[in-house]
This record gives structure tokens, sequence and C-alpha cells, in this order.
């Protein structure tokens, strides 16, 4: 993919602070600390486009970023990090719901999970919530580059056994090697509907 533009539109809590629903969006989700702001600064070829903090819960807005003028990424907050107040993360849940819910425009989402980890409770609920919308859903596991391609395989069928998937329908993605980038790339351009 051929990255002409890619720009920070706007942050947002409300939908009368979204920008117009004119593009085409895909919502970027995660645990806090997943690497959500790594891959889109990835895939866009991008170093700080989306700020990255080593500090979980940073994200606490919904990020609209717009690429090649045709279409955007949206950053929503994390979750799942203990250590962000209780009213913050209240908050978080009926915005992003909202988004997801209401958005006319919005063509699917990529959910990030950390390669890692088993899959949580919370991821449980949301992946449940989500099968209850009809919103394509891209699942991205990162961080692949921290363990061997053994441990890697066994982790990505142990995922996907959690969440009813084959392990070929996960997309393993490291931020530092770019590993998983093109499969990003085109599962993107099947939901975008765009040839480059």
């Amino acid at each position: 993919m051929i990255i002409r533009s890619a720009t920070f539109v706007c942050s947002a809590v409300t939908p009368e602070q979204y920008p117009p629903d004119d593009l085409p969006e895909v919502a970027f989700a995660g645990r806090s600390n997943v690497g959500k702001s790594s891959l889109i600064n990835k895939i866009l070829n991008r170093k700080k486009l989306v700020r990255t903090s080593k500090t979980p819960g940073r994200t606490q807005l919904l990020n609209f970023f717009e690429i090649n003028e045709l279409w955007r990424f949206v950053d929503l907050p994390g979750y799942g990090y203990a250590k962000v107040p209780k009213e913050v993360q209240k908050r978080w849940r009926p915005m992003v719901e909202n988004y997801l819910t209401t958005r006319v425009n919005l063509r699917g989402m990529v959910w990030l999970l950390d390669i890692r980890r088993e899959v949580s409770k919370e991821d449980l609920t949301l992946w449940d919530w989500l099968r209850t919308k009809e919103l394509t859903v891209i699942v991205v596991i990162t961080k692949a580059d921290k363990l061997s391609k053994n441990k890697r395989n066994k982790q990505a069928a142990s995922i996907a056994k959690s969440l009813g998937m084959k392990a070929r329908e996960l997309i393993q993605f490291s931020a530092i090697s770019g590993e998983g980038k093109d499969e990003i790339w085109e599962a993107l351009r099947q939901l975008l509907g765009v040839d480059q």
C-alpha cells in the first residue's frame, strides 16, 4: 500500500466532536499496551504519527487519523489497565460502544491481542459483544517477535481456540520486523474496497 499522506485529524469523546462521516473508517482496539500505536505507525510507514508510550492507558480519547485523504483510522482507548482510575474506565466504555454502534461510516475493526498473553475475560466479553454486531473484525496478534516460532504457533492456536477461530485466521504481527504488515494491508484493502 502506498501511503501518500497520513495526518492526525482530531481527538473526540462525543459524536458531536467526530469528523464528518464522509470517509470510511477502521477502528483499532485492544488492551492497554498491546501495541496499537506501534502497529498503526508501522503499517503507515510513520515513526511518530501516533504517540507511543511505555505507560499503559495513555490513549484516553478516540483519535482520528486521515490516510491518503481517502479513509480514516480511529485509535480507541485501550482496555484492561488496572491503574487507570475507575471513573476514567467507566467513561471509556460508553464512549467506545457509542462510536462502534452509531458510526455509519465504520467499515470494521482491527482487534489486537498480545501473543504472549492468554485471552482474558475482558477480551472474551468484547469478542462476544462484537459478534452480536454486524462488524467485520480483523484479529491481529502482536509482539510476535517476542516468542520463538514454535511458541508463537502454540500461542496462536490457543488464542484462536479461545475465540472459536482457526490459527490461520489470525495475523501474527511484529512492529519491529514488520512481519504481518502485508497481511494486515490485504485485509484492510478488502475491508475498505481499495486497490492500492
